[in-house]
């Protein structure tokens, strides 16, 4: 009964330490990221938190079932031919070994919950709206509350040759209104640490949206995280994150006529995309048709 008392203390300190470090604020750097990028939005530090204190609690429980099994080995090695004593039961262990398990996913799914929730927080009244529509194999970019020439919305259309940008201001609030015009796709921004399924026939917007503020400037990669078809590797597209006065006046330039690389340039960025490339549809068509005429 000691030795059941003993362990039960052992695996509540173990309990304790996990439950701690999940509550408290996580260090930022490439060693506690565990291999994540840094995030550059508000809503990406609670993810950041909640990925490194669950890998830390991991890795705590880890360590702890490493020790017992080591201890096990050492202490209860074969000494002889002589049979051990048989134990049926352990009571106290037993129920340590239940409750224990129930208590970590118990706080992991309270964090968790927590995290999405904020995560997934809508403004009421946010300060910028995009609307962005996947298709095979590329993306377009409109912006609802802006007027072009012809009368419509100011948009951003990625082609085989050309990756659609999409420039969104920092420290602004933005809601992202995704749709799809075919299959499921997957809109993901690495350092957003965020992705969301763009799921067609959810035009309305009731489940494909969510909201961040972005606090780096920057030009960052985004990417289709949905296997959807020939070409889903391919379907890229980059977030090009400038000030709010570089942003006004994008799309002022934008609503005078300017295509997307003329106003980027106007402001001083880049016209072209420099994170990723396009993909080249004719030479892959090529190859494509003769593997079919070789088979």
């Amino acid at each position: 009964m000691a030795r059941g008392s003993r362990l039960a203390r052992l695996a509540a300190l173990g309990l304790l330490g996990v439950l701690t470090l999940t509550g408290c604020e996580m260090p930022n750097n490439e060693f506690w990221r565990f291999g994540w990028p840094e995030g550059i939005t508000e809503e990406a530090t609670a993810m950041r938190e909640l990925w490194t204190g669950s890998v830390i609690a991991a890795l705590i429980v880890g360590f702890i079932v490493w020790a017992l099994i080591g201890y096990s080995v050492v202490r209860h090695r074969k000494r002889g031919d002589e049979l051990p004593r048989q134990t049926a039961y352990n009571l106290p262990l037993e129920i340590v070994l239940t409750v224990i398990p129930f208590v970590i996913i118990a706080g992991l799914f309270f964090y968790t919950v927590v995290t999405q929730n904020k995560v997934m927080e809508r403004s009421a009244d946010p300060d910028e709206t995009i609307q962005v529509n996947a298709f095979k194999w590329n993306w377009e970019f409109v912006y609802p509350e802006t007027e072009g020439q012809d009368g419509t919305p100011v948009s951003t259309v990625g082609s085989s040759t050309q990756i659609p940008i999409l420039v969104v201001p920092t420290d602004r609030s933005i809601r992202f209104q995704v749709a799809s015009a075919d299959v499921i796709h997957s809109f993901w921004v690495p350092e957003f640490l965020f992705k969301l399924d763009v799921i067609p026939g959810n035009e309305n917007g009731r489940d494909n949206v969510f909201e961040v503020t972005v606090q780096e400037e920057g030009a960052y990669v985004g990417r289709c995280a949905e296997l959807c078809g020939t070409y889903h590797a391919y379907m890229n597209f980059e977030v090009r994150a400038v000030s709010g006065e570089d942003y006004d006046a994008y799309l002022a330039a934008r609503e005078s006529g300017l295509g997307t690389y003329e106003a980027l340039e106007e402001i001083g960025q880049p016209g072209d995309a420099g994170t990723t490339t396009p993909l080249d549809l004719a030479q892959n068509k090529n190859v494509d048709q003769q593997q079919s005429a070789g088979d």
